[in-house]
């Protein structure tokens, strides 16, 4: 924690979110890789607050283990009945107090359904705050439509924050303004103590709102300001599916943009798609419809897409993946994938490896110039150097009941159509004859061959399907000698 840090974060996570129409709560949405409160979270820890306290309310248990799991060293206080915002920073402080340790400083509150909230517009507040000696500093923006959200009402000469004034109790002149409360407020810790136990609820919820310290506080001699936020979309609250839509696209935007003026080639950004936390190194290039997920990582000069789906897999320097979905992979530094391959968790693709045209990999490893070229299956299996896997291959690792490990040594040849029924081994510099089924081990430098022979039976079509296009088209294709035998 820095001297400039604030005492708490306070996160107003207690809402339902009725308008979702979900099962799961508004705050455990998800965008770009993140839930809306884990954005929220992750701005507040840019500031490095002394405690950060987030409070539920409905489906708590579902939102507390979620916070868990995404930063443990959150707080998180109970509001068992929704009464407004005021009496969940109540609850917050109270859990905060439960430490008998008085907060000093400020105490920065802010929503957990704003998910396009940076940590740099935070701290711009949280300083503003300190630098104006306020009471309390109210984030804001002008926004095109208010409708719906809190109105700053300002002191016609001096410009000063006199009230923030709910929609629902606004009159028409005050719908008119268009500068709004963001909802995010940086209070002098001490005085939101006091003036919270003055809050009343006589308003068209019955609640007690956030926005009525401002005033007690104002009217007590304090001074009340305010910091105009400089992007209004940041401070988008989400209460339906379209407004998730669109906060989606806004902060997709933000991060193919960041990509872009650090030396990624993102061809066409209105169809590529990617998480907070994708990584890219200089001239990547990542080609349309393609989605880039979890903690995919696309390291210098490679290439991904068109129409790729990674999650959670590193494409190493000079790689590339076209028509790919992989998920838990690693494809090696000029390897190439595709098109249409499924790398599933575990694969792992040495440098200069290929998996091909219709080729399904799981718990794979495969060495480095080795080639699965087309239309296989290898799963359970260790592939030597640049061995080569014949089409049509089946590693069979499944004997309904257990999985088993194939392993195919390097500079290997095996034939199309082969099927290799684990546990098996080929030996290094083997070879298998195409359409054999391989059940017992291939020593070093041997050739496999696991098929029947071949029987022709002469004339079988004549005598069972005679007068046939096929019976014609022999008897025409006969030579003369033999059909006067």
């Amino acid at each position: 924690m820095s001297a400039n840090s604030p005492a708490a974060i306070v996160v107003l996570a207690a809402g339902e979110g009725t308008r979702m129409k979900s099962v799961t709560p508004k705050v455990l949405h998800a965008i770009c890789g993140r839930s809306l409160v884990g954005h929220v979270v992750a701005a507040s820890r840019e500031l490095d607050p002394e405690h950060l306290v987030v409070v539920v309310g409905h489906a708590r248990e579902q939102v507390q283990a979620h916070l868990t799991e995404i930063d443990p060293g959150v707080r998180t206080a109970v509001q068992h009945e929704q009464n407004g915002t005021g009496h969940a920073v109540r609850m917050a402080l109270e859990e905060l107090g439960a430490d008998d340790a008085a907060l000093d400083g400020t105490v920065v509150v802010v929503c957990g359904d704003t998910p396009l909230l940076t940590g740099e517009t935070l701290r711009r507040l949280s300083e503003t705050h300190a630098a104006d000696g306020n009471a309390v500093t109210v984030l804001s923006a002008e926004v095109p439509d208010a409708t719906g959200y809190g109105r700053i009402i300002r002191d016609g000469a001096s410009g000063a924050v006199t009230a923030i004034v709910e929609h629902k109790d606004a009159s028409e002149s005050q719908r008119a303004v268009r500068e709004i409360n963001s909802g995010v407020f940086a209070f002098d810790a001490r005085l939101l103590a006091e003036a919270l136990g003055k809050v009343r609820t006589d308003n068209s919820q019955g609640e007690e709102y956030l926005t009525d310290v401002l005033g007690i506080l104002r009217s007590a001699g304090h001074r009340v300001g305010a910091a105009v936020a400089g992007d209004h979309r940041e401070i988008l609250g989400i209460n339906n599916r379209v407004q998730l839509a669109e906060a989606r696209r806004l902060l997709n935007e933000r991060l193919l943009e960041r990509a872009m003026l650090s030396g990624v080639t993102v061809v066409d950004p209105a169809t590529t798609w990617v998480d907070v936390s994708v990584g890219f190194g200089a001239d990547a290039v990542v080609h349309p419809g393609t989605q880039l997920l979890g903690a995919t990582q696309v390291a210098a000069g490679a290439e991904v897409g068109p129409h790729s789906r990674l999650t959670d897999t590193v494409v190493d320097e000079g790689a590339m993946a076209s028509f790919t979905v992989a998920d838990g992979a690693r494809i090696g530094a000029g390897a190439s994938v595709g098109p249409y391959a499924y790398l599933r968790p575990g694969t792992v693709l040495g440098a200069r490896a290929k998996a091909g045209t219709y080729v399904e990999m799981k718990n794979a490893s495969i060495g480095e110039g080795t080639k699965v070229p087309h239309l296989s299956y290898v799963g359970d299996a260790t592939i030597g150097e640049h061995t080569n896997i014949g089409a049509a291959s089946v590693f069979v690792n499944y004997d309904g009941e257990a999985k088993h490990h194939t392993t195919v040594g390097s500079h290997c040849k095996t034939g199309s159509d082969n099927m290799f029924v684990a546990p098996v081994t080929i030996g290094d510099g083997a070879y298998t004859a195409a359409g054999s089924v391989i059940t017992k081990d291939v020593p070093p430098g041997s050739l496999a061959v696991a098929r029947g022979q071949q029987r022709n039976i002469e004339g079988w079509v004549a005598r069972k399907r005679p007068g046939s296009a096929a019976a014609q088209a022999a008897s025409t294709a006969r030579p003369e000698s033999e059909g006067e035998r």
